[in-house]
């Protein structure tokens, strides 16, 4: 497997994907989630907090990730996008941690990570051979043109 990064922005590969299932909702495989992280606050001088403040606080991070995978495997493909949205020093809030890792569907996903443009976004592909990275760099200019199926007439790429 080799993996590299995109260099699309991850909220054009996102619309591009909802689009083009619309108009061929078989054609991708599509997971999204939601993971809420809690993480030990960092010792920071600035934040100037004594021991026990530090342990009622935690820094809460929320992570969306979107899979994206053509509809027949033996294609040797995945694109994944990850949006990391840090929301800084919180006190626990038990019920929301206990959550963990939620499966959303693609539109959720768009509204809550990309749409807001919460975090910090990356794009990756995951290839299997130089026959998938071709196949996916055909699908990535599509994307960067934003053609669509329609706009191919139906071609297949």
């Amino acid at each position: 497997m080799e993996t590299y990064p995109i260099d699309i922005e991850p909220e054009q590969i996102v619309r591009w994907v909802m689009a083009e299932s619309r108009a061929m909702p078989l054609e991708f495989r599509t997971i999204a989630r939601r993971t809420i992280e809690p993480r030990r606050l960092p010792t920071r001088k600035e934040l100037r907090l004594g021991e026990e403040e530090r342990d009622d606080l935690t820094e809460i991070a929320t992570v969306g990730s979107l899979q994206i995978a053509p509809a027949h495997a033996t294609e040797g493909w995945l694109l994944t996008i990850v949006v990391e949205d840090e929301f800084g020093p919180r006190i626990l809030d038990e019920p929301a941690a206990s959550e963990g890792e939620q499966e959303i569907d693609v539109a959720a996903f768009y509204d809550s990570f990309i749409r807001p443009r919460r975090g910090s976004a990356s794009a990756v592909a995951e290839v299997e051979d130089s026959a998938a990275k071709a196949r996916l760099s055909r699908l990535l200019q599509d994307i960067e043109m934003n053609r669509h199926f329609s706009d191919r007439g139906g071609s297949s790429r």
